[in-house]
């Protein structure tokens, strides 16, 4: 899964309702009082099932001890909470920081929930949901024992305001908090008065203030950057290295590219935070890893969790799926996630209309599946970008692949004569090399475009850069010729808006890179965000999320491949498994090992 995206949407209104009734208030409650009842400590192996972790715990447990096994085919785009874009970055963040609010740690639905973390409680909206005040619990402390204030929250979110610096990162503050003008964040506009923003007129109060009313400002509070940073120890870029922690577990060893080490922060008082069991003594965290060994390792019992939470590699399924004992030990979630393909528009002749719909009827979408993994594992063929799961999808095929779903060759060279290629043309397609998918994916792409004369040539890239530097950056991608990218999605929360504006606003794509929209450029697309975030009706609301998925289908942007679903694998040993819906990957957070 991928969260490396931007928002540029101008109008937010406070009426934009994002379901917060439903998400607020309350308190967290243990993994294990979610639909099974509490081992006897996790010492005797608990015997697998297949899908026992979707919707309930599998071998819960309160034990403490051990270390858990992590490994990323690729990098982490950064540790820094002010730098990262990643699902599995946000998932695994929360054992080195503690947001202001939070995902709640439990299985299926029930961890869409927005709960208090940093602060005592979900945010006080004020002045027509303008102004948000959260309040800061009592005690928290940083690794080296300094005590948390309001100041270290601000000064995490101004910092991660600087896209120059920190370009993975989103740009949901910078587009929405009432900054001075031309402010560029505290690096650049040193001893800038950022009150018009965000005030803290106490240790324990932050108060952030809008340009315009926003009722899901929640969503915002749960993002990595209200991590708090003590500026004292910011190290600008560098900080990366050894981010300090204000959660249960701070970095003992961090070797950029090759892995890192979690131990337990002995300046953690559990006592503030009712959320995290800390089980594990510690995580080792290796990266750049092959995937198939990742799959391998964990079957072998000497790896726990593949952390990129994307589901086992095309070579494991059928070990996995025809051996009951690996099978029992697998979870087989449907995602609210899109794998697709970009069609960039600024790379010629792909900035003809036709040209792209040519790409569009080309595409073998079995081919696309089979990439995947099958039905099984990869999902079912999508033919436009809202999945089933989001609510406004509607049914939308705008380009038929066939009766058989091998692609319609007759129709694409149509387009391509329209387009004034009727011989075809050359482009390249790039994907993150660290995932096979995504080669078997391109590799897909050029067999089925080369039959009507669509010459494809593979660029792999790295995964921790492949936006930041590569795909996600315009000027790079248009230079080199990235005509198409291989993509993924999921949302940032489960919403037409959550999911839609990070892939299809045309604001959220900057020159700096690191943008996750690297193809949709449609000004009545994005007057259509705009018109979705003024309107009161939930159902007229969701209904211009369909209106948006139409027209980005028309415009051939967007090549949808699956909607997904994973086949996620269960390490042996691993206490507290379960599904978190708003992360559409096993939950992190509370996991421990016998």
């Amino acid at each position: 899964m991928k969260r490396k995206t931007t928002l540029g949407v101008t109008a937010l209104s406070a009426v934009l309702a994002l379901g917060l009734a439903a998400c607020g208030g309350g308190t967290a409650t243990s993994p294990s009082s979610s639909g099974s009842a509490p081992a006897s400590g996790g010492g005797d192996a608990v015997k697998g099932e297949f899908n026992a972790a979707l919707d309930k715990v599998f071998n819960p447990s309160d034990k403490k001890g051990g270390i858990l096994k992590f490994a990323n085919s690729g990098d982490w785009d950064s540790l820094d909470p002010a730098d990262t874009y990643y699902g599995y970055s946000w998932n695994f963040v929360r054992l080195y920081g503690r947001s202001l609010v939070m995902f709640k740690p439990a299985p299926g639905q029930e961890g869409n929930q927005l709960i208090p973390d940093l602060a005592e409680s979900l945010g006080v909206p004020s002045d027509g949901a303008k102004t948000w005040t959260y309040k800061l619990k009592q005690g928290v402390k940083f690794e080296d024992g300094t005590p948390i204030t309001s100041k270290d929250v601000k000064y995490g979110v101004l910092r991660s305001l600087d896209k120059e610096v920190f370009p993975d990162g989103y740009t949901y503050f910078n587009d929405t908090l009432d900054l001075p003008k031309d402010y560029k964040g505290p690096y650049k506009s040193k001893g800038v008065n950022t009150d018009s923003a965000i005030e803290t007129p106490d240790d324990q109060t932050i108060i952030f203030h809008l340009k315009q009313p926003y009722s899901g400002f929640d969503y915002f509070a749960q993002l990595p950057a209200t991590i708090p940073v003590p500026e004292a120890k910011d190290t600008g870029a560098k900080y990366r290295e050894h981010v300090i922690s204000s959660g249960p577990y701070k970095f003992d060893k961090n070797e950029i590219g090759k892995g890192f080490n979690l131990v337990r922060n002995e300046n953690w008082d559990p006592a503030t935070d009712p959320n995290r069991k800390a089980l594990p003594d510690g995580y080792q965290v290796s990266t750049n890893v092959n995937a198939d060994d990742i799959d391998n390792r964990i079957l072998a019992g000497d790896l726990h969790v593949d952390v990129a939470g994307t589901g086992a590699q095309p070579a494991t399924l059928g070990r996995v799926l025809t051996d009951p004992n690996l099978k029992a030990n697998a979870d087989n979630p449907t995602l609210t996630r899109l794998w697709y393909t970009s069609i960039n528009g600024n790379v010629k002749p792909l900035d003809n209309i036709d040209c792209r719909k040519a790409v569009e009827y080309a595409a073998d979408k079995v081919a696309y599946q089979t990439a995947y993994g099958g039905e099984f594992s990869g999902g079912q063929i999508a033919t436009s970008l809202l999945p089933p799961l989001i609510p406004g999808h509607k049914d939308i095929n705008l380009y038929p692949a066939g009766p058989d779903n091998h692609g319609d060759v007759a129709k694409a060279k149509e387009h391509l004569a329209a387009c004034g290629q009727p011989n075809g043309f050359e482009t390249n397609i790039s994907y993150r090399a660290e995932r096979p998918k995504e080669k078997a994916t391109a590799e897909a792409l050029q067999q089925s475009l080369g039959k009507v004369g669509i010459k494809l040539t593979l660029k792999p890239f790295p995964q921790a850069d492949y936006f930041a530097l590569y795909a996600g950056k315009p000027g790079y991608a248009k230079a080199n010729g990235l005509g198409l990218a291989v993509n993924g999605w999921g949302a940032d929360w489960p919403d037409g808006y959550g999911f839609l504006s990070q892939m299809a606003d045309s604001r959220v794509i900057r020159e700096t890179g690191g943008s996750s929209n690297v193809s949709v450029r449609d000004p009545e697309v994005d007057k259509m965000f705009d018109q979705a975030a003024m309107e009161t009706d939930i159902a007229k609301r969701e209904a211009i999320w369909g209106q948006i998925d139409q027209k980005v289908m028309e415009d051939a942007f967007i090549l949808p491949g699956l909607w997904a679903k994973s086949l996620l694998l269960r390490g042996k040993g691993v206490t507290n498994v379960y599904i978190n819906d708003a992360f559409s990957m096993y939950d992190y957070l509370n996991m421990g090992v016998q």
